[in-house]
């Protein structure tokens, strides 16, 4: 009896929990990036993400770089059930950047804050791995500092201001525990 109480619990938290990384995130100059999930109902999970980027690529004149840590807190609305079929999100996300490129005369940095929606498809591969795919867009409040080149740091602006920008390009492979 104690033995079938324990499965039964086992069989209860199983498929609750999911582990995935966005493998476009690696492919955007190098940004690791990982989201925990738990399903809290049958249509609703909870998660949580980061992503890290500290590499600055190249010489100083042909410099490239997407510096960030990004920190984020959501909930996804699954219509059939958790980790399987269509899906949508919502989040609140703050980002700490320094991006610039060779070909801009400008490199920027500052803090964002703010929230997101996010649209996407779970496809089950097997019980415990899915792959997923997505689109999303957030907007918020940035304090930005803008300088004249990466290696001078001439300050030519600096302020906040509201912005709306691309956020997600998702295609992740999701472990579900």
């Amino acid at each position: 009896m104690a033995f079938a109480l324990l499965l039964c619990g086992a069989c209860a938290w199983a498929q609750n929990m999911a582990l995935s990384t966005n493998m476009a995130g690696y492919a955007f100059l190098g940004t690791m990036n990982m989201e925990a999930s738990y399903g809290v109902a049958q249509h609703w999970s909870v998660n949580a993400g980061v992503k890290y980027n500290p590499f600055t690529f190249g010489k100083e004149d042909t410099q490239v770089q997407a510096r960030q840590q990004t920190y984020a807190l959501g909930a996804r609305f699954w219509p059939w059930h958790i980790y399987s079929g269509w899906w949508v999100a919502g989040k609140i996300q703050y980002q700490e950047y320094n991006v610039g490129t060779y070909k801009s005369e400008y490199t920027s940095q500052g803090d964002r804050y703010g929230s997101g929606l996010t649209g996407g498809y779970t496809y089950m591969l097997n019980p415990h791995l899915n792959l997923e795919f997505g689109l999303g867009v957030w907007a918020g409040y940035d304090n930005y500092i803008r300088y004249e080149c990466p290696r001078c740091g001439r300050v030519v602006d600096e302020g906040a201001g509201f912005f709306v920008l691309p956020n997600d390009v998702i295609m992740s492979v999701s472990y579900v525990f």
